[in-house]
Order: structure tokens, then sequence, then C-alpha cells
């Protein structure tokens, strides 16, 4: 076998054995986008009507709470960007880093001082190399969060939204995730959780030119605002986890995918190139047996001679 042929073989087997492990890849991502719908389908309830509740006390009610009362000159607001702990998802977490990235730069536009907080290592890893300086990070659950996950995360969001600005709060809240459309479409988006627009939250729970029910709170509507706050900013970023995490494992399978494929087109054209090889290595053997069976017997006439 000649040294042509023998780096063709290598590379086939090298290829070959990549296939097998993209493959292998993209039937888990697959198997796992179906739980992950079914997650983000169960927890949507939960957080419409919690969005409803705090929208019927924030209606029925003239009390100031950072729930839902904006600040008239805001200079402070927090961003919470979702990415992945893995990456082989094609461009997932480098699509939410990108809008990331336009959501700080409008709000710097603004006049507001940003402060960034990050779920998962790829958005960790890349603010970490420009230097750029991160309040909070969380990893390790981008796959598979948990509400317990969420928790976690929305604790010092929380206490920043209910912090003076003087003392390092903030006077805003904003999310970048990835929303999970279907099996081919997954938009990065960016929305603001805190304070909460009213009319925004009517258009997501649908109850848009709904007359609300009036309501009678104890032992006060601040009371009710403070006991819903953490609920509202844990349901929303469960949900937004949720979301990520289905987007993440349908960009995986489609990488994959495509990896796979690719790797079938590169198997058949070392072939070929592999084919030719050995048909050239024949060719010249079949000539240097024929030379020599020519010179044999040339030889063999001029000594009969």
């Amino acid at each position: 076998m000649g040294a042509q042929l023998r780096v063709y073989k290598r590379r086939i087997r090298a290829v070959t054995a990549t296939k097998k492990i993209t493959k292998a890849m993209e039937m888990i991502a697959a198997s796992r986008i179906v739980k992950a719908q079914r997650k983000v389908a169960a927890s949507m309830p939960y957080a419409t009507e919690l969005t409803r509740a705090v929208t019927a006390v924030a209606t029925g009610s003239n009390t100031k709470h950072a729930l839902t009362t904006e600040v008239e000159t805001p200079t402070r607001a927090a961003v919470l960007l979702i990415t992945s702990d893995r990456g082989l998802a094609g461009g997932y977490s480098s699509n939410a880093i990108k809008q990331a990235e336009r959501l700080t730069e409008r709000l710097r536009g603004e006049g507001k001082e940003v402060d960034t907080y990050i779920v998962g290592r790829k958005g960790l890893a890349y603010y970490g190399f420009r230097e750029r300086k991160v309040a909070e990070s969380w990893t390790g659950f981008t796959d598979s969060p948990a509400y317990a996950d969420a928790k976690r995360v929305a604790a010092p969001l929380i206490e920043a939204i209910q912090t003076e600005t003087a003392e390092g709060g903030v006077d805003e809240l904003h999310i970048v995730y990835t929303e999970f459309v279907s099996m081919m479409t997954q938009n990065a988006v960016d929305g603001r959780m805190l304070p909460l627009s009213l009319d925004q939250a009517a258009e997501e729970t649908g109850a848009k030119g709904e007359i609300l029910p009036l309501f009678d709170f104890e032992p006060s509507a601040e009371d009710v605002l403070d006991a819903l706050l953490p609920r509202y900013v844990e349901s929303r970023i469960y949900n937004a986890l949720l979301q990520s995490a289905a987007s993440e494992h349908a960009a995986r399978r489609r990488a994959m995918k495509s990896a796979t494929d690719n790797a079938g087109d590169l198997i058949k054209s070392l072939s070929r190139l592999a084919n030719a090889a050995r048909q050239a290595e024949i060719t010249q053997e079949i000539s240097e047996i024929v030379g020599g069976a020519s010179a044999m017997a040339d030889a063999t006439a001029g000594s009969d001679k």
C-alpha cells in the first residue's frame, strides 16, 4: 500500500469515528428537546396567572412599588444573560451574547449604567476573555434547569431592585434569552422584567382590554406586592431558562445533523480519492511488471544470439 493511499485510509477512519460521535449527539439532543418542550408548556400557566395577579394588584391600588412603578430618571440597570454551558450548538450562545451587547449599548445610550449577570460558561468565557466585569454568574444547569436554579439566579436580582441605586442597587431588570419558536427557529430576545409594564403584561396574558375584578388586599396592597415580587421574578427567569434549554437542544441537534451530513460527504470524497490512488498504484505496478517482462524478454533474445 502506497503512502498516499495510507493517508486517505487514515483520514477516512478518523472522519468515520467523528461521524459516529456527531450522530450520537444529534440523537441525544433530539430526545431531550421533547422533555424540554414539555417543561416549557407546563411552566406557562403558572407564569401567566402570576402575571395576571400582579397586574390586578397594580391596577387595583395606588401603591408605589418596585414591581410596577417606574423610576422617573433611571440611572442603573441589571441585565441577565442566559447562554449555554457546552458548545457544539451552532450560533446559540453567540446570538444571545450579540443580543445582550445590543441591549447594553441601548441602555448606555439612555444614560444608564449596566450590571451584567450571566448564566452559562459560554457567556462567562466571552466576558472573561474581554476582561469585562460581571456582577454574578451561575453555571452547570443550562441544559436541564430546575426551579431551584431559577430561585438562585433571582435572589441577587431581587435584592438589587429592592436596594437604592446610591447603595449599589438598580432601577430596572432586563433579561436576554433564546425563545423557542419551533424545532427549526429559535430567536434571541430581550425583555424588561421590572418594573412591570401593565400594557405588556396584559398583552402577554391575553387580558388586554379585559375588565379586571376589584380586590380587597390584606393586610395591604404593598404587602401583597412584596410577596408577589420574588415569585414573579423567579417564574420569569425559570420560563426563560426552560425556553433557552429547549433552544439549546434544538440548535445542537441541527448543528450535529449538519456535522454528520458533512462527515458523510467528506467520507465519499476521500473514498473516491483513495480509489483513484489505488488505481494509480495498480496501473504503476502493471507497468512495472510489463516493463520488467519486456526487459527480460529482450535480455533472453540477446543471449540466444
